[in-house]
């Protein structure tokens, strides 16, 4: 279904094997179920048919899907090495003091501790002290609260992601 209305990027991504397509959307989400079902869905007609796609598939993760989708995050603070899109997009931690840091890892650990899993945020265009900001707000909620939180801030994470992967050469 590939036309020439169809974006350069998306047509590419559409026509992609089946492996390489697979492997790039789990690059973008560590969750399988969430990558077969968009793989599934292809081909796409328009970038936002992609992103609706994301979305639904999201929404339909199951508890153990979230836990894989959050377990390809580092923590905010310590982007893993190596990786140009964890430094990318915690880049607002980059510039932060030594004591902003210090305070992200303690708050990280407190997070973790309580909801056993990483402090998740869409850290893209947020400064350092925002995203302490959010963690601190966010340790008071409920598991059940901080969970639907998590899906939201992946699903986020999956749009820009998503269209950095389709994006036009």
């Amino acid at each position: 279904m590939t036309s020439t209305s169809t974006p350069p990027g998306l047509a590419r991504f559409n026509t992609l094997e089946e492996r390489a397509a697979f492997t790039a959307l789990h690059e973008a989400c560590a969750s399988t179920a969430w990558a077969k079902r968009l793989l599934a869905a292809r081909p796409y007609a328009t970038r936002e048919d992609l992103y609706a796609a994301s979305d639904a598939a999201m929404a339909e993760l199951t508890a153990a899907d979230l836990d894989e989708a959050m377990a390809g995050h580092p923590p905010i603070g310590r982007p893993e090495p190596g990786d140009p899109t964890s430094a990318r997009e915690q880049r607002g931690m980059a510039g932060a003091s030594d004591a902003l840091k210090a305070e992200m890892l303690e708050l990280n650990l407190a997070y973790q501790e309580r909801f056993g899993h990483v402090f998740l945020i869409c850290a893209t265009g947020r400064t350092g002290e925002q995203m302490r900001d959010a963690v601190r707000e966010r340790i008071g909620n409920t598991p059940e609260r901080e969970r639907e939180i998590v899906r939201t801030e992946l699903g986020k994470i999956n749009r820009i992601r998503l269209a950095r992967l389709v994006e036009e050469d």
